[in-house]
């Protein structure tokens, strides 16, 4: 068994200026949010097997922001370049080359790639995953070679406007 879960970078300063959109950093309340989403995750997941997580300073540093809750040390925290405004199918070659001896994985990153990708795996219609949003998709695999479009289950969905 694999589980996959996906997290949407918290909220971000879009009224920065003079910052490249790599650059963009968290606002105040991708600040609050993440950490409360992250306490939330935690009571699902303790120490993942592996958190991914695109570079640009959003997506890590919600990533930063989960780690301590799930038991992670920030510094081990994977960094993918790939991840950073990677549509379906750059996601999924990531996926496919993680390590079969991760068998819980957090991935970090950005829309609209996430959301695509949630639906691409589960054959759901999410139309967006919100900010700070938490989905957890199930493989019934033993290899995340295998991992391929609609052989996930997805249970989990949450955001902060939901709690």
């Amino acid at each position: 068994m694999k589980t996959l879960y996906l997290v949407r970078h918290a909220k971000s300063d879009k009224t920065i200026t003079g910052i490249s959109d790599f650059e963009r950093p968290l606002n105040d309340r991708g600040l609050r949010d993440a950490p409360a989403m992250a306490k939330i995750l935690a009571k699902k997941v303790n120490s993942p097997d592996l958190i991914l997580s695109s570079p640009a300073v959003r997506a890590l540093t919600t990533a930063q922001l989960f780690a301590e809750p799930l038991n992670y040390k920030a510094e081990k925290i994977q960094q993918c370049a790939e991840i950073y405004e990677a549509g379906v199918s750059t996601l999924l070659k990531t996926i496919n080359e993680i390590d079969d001896r991760n068998n819980c994985v957090v991935m970090f990153g950005h829309n609209p790639g996430l959301t695509d990708l949630f639906n691409y795996l589960t054959d759901n219609d999410l139309i967006n995953l919100p900010t700070s949003g938490i989905v957890k998709i199930d493989f019934d695999l033993d290899s995340w070679k295998l991992v391929s479009h609609g052989i996930g289950i997805s249970t989990y969905i949450d955001y902060p406007k939901k709690v």
